[in-house]
């Protein structure tokens, strides 16, 4: 990174710690002077744990879209194509203002699986990547050209998860 070529990142499938392991790069990155953006897509919720850390973490910046309930594919309302529409927005913003070395584009995976944004709006944002940005991509149901686009794609797969034997969300580890 810093100068480097940036690569695209890809963290899918229907295991736990997407999220969790985009988190652990920008932990990273920011440990070694890098500018990260994490753009959040249909987490309008402010509880979750990475929010409150996010503003201690100098050179972090943290953007939530979405609405703080969650969205039923297929039953979207027009705040959460408006809400999608504002985090490729920040996006876009983002890299255009060089304002940050890494941008993880949380859930975008799931927003575009939802029919929230479109496929060519997602792979202009890889096309138009500035050549030292890392750009990282999370989210269940990956379009397979999204993940023909990328340089490293990682699924998540579940082997056994808690929620099976009725063990709920569970604070500071689940959100």
């Amino acid at each position: 990174m810093f100068g480097e070529r940036g690569l695209v990142h890809v963290y899918t499938g229907d295991g736990k710690g997407k999220t969790t392991a985009a988190l652990g790069l920008a932990l990273r990155a920011v440990g070694q002077g890098a500018r990260v953006t994490m753009i959040q897509f249909m987490k309008g919720w402010p509880h979750y744990g990475e929010c409150t850390s996010a503003r201690r973490i100098p050179n972090f910046t943290l953007v939530q879209t979405g609405r703080p309930d969650y969205v039923h594919k297929g039953s979207a309302a027009q705040t959460d194509y408006a809400e999608a529409a504002r985090g490729l927005a920040c996006a876009r913003d983002a890299m255009r203002a060089d304002a940050c070395d890494m941008l993880i584009l949380d859930e975008l995976c799931v927003a575009l699986d939802f029919g929230l944004v479109a496929l060519q709006d997602v792979l202009s944002l890889v096309r138009d990547k500035p050549a030292q940005v890392e750009l990282v991509f999370t989210g269940r149901h990956a379009a397979p050209e999204l993940l023909a686009a990328a340089d490293l794609v990682t699924e998540m797969r579940e082997v056994k998860h808690p929620y099976t034997q009725g063990v709920t969300s569970r604070r500071g580890v689940e959100y």
